[in-house]
């Protein structure tokens, strides 16, 4: 069974750095786009970057600058994020989409979410 696991979260302090990791298991197949998302109270859940199996990147205009996708072979997507205030908290969900390759359809696959919070 494939498991989406975020981790990284917590509490910091107006300007603070954290990075979110996310990792997959339960899959032999390759991961063709790994992406963070979150949902603030209240809000709509709102994506932020992606990352494909080459290395393109995508970014949302709202964060452009302050987050920085990666990928490494231990976790499907790192996200690293400086300058945080306020409005960045939320609970952030890593999304991955599974190729089992030979042009079949391909699967998606979102976390439990990791807490985010920015205060002082």
């Amino acid at each position: 069974q494939v498991q989406v696991v975020e981790s990284g979260g917590g509490l910091v302090q107006p300007g603070g750095s954290l990075t979110l990791s996310c990792q997959v298991s339960g899959t032999i197949f390759q991961i063709k786009t790994a992406s963070w998302s979150r949902q603030a109270p209240g809000k709509e859940r709102e994506f932020l970057a992606s990352i494909q199996t080459g290395g393109e990147t995508n970014y949302a205009d709202s964060i452009r600058g302050r987050f920085t996708i990666s990928r490494d072979m231990s976790n499907a997507a790192d996200l690293r994020m400086d300058s945080l205030n306020a409005d960045d908290t939320a609970v952030y969900y890593c999304n991955v989409e599974l190729d089992p390759g030979l042009g079949r359809r391909t699967f998606n696959y979102w976390g439990q979410g990791t807490q985010v919070t920015v205060s002082s």
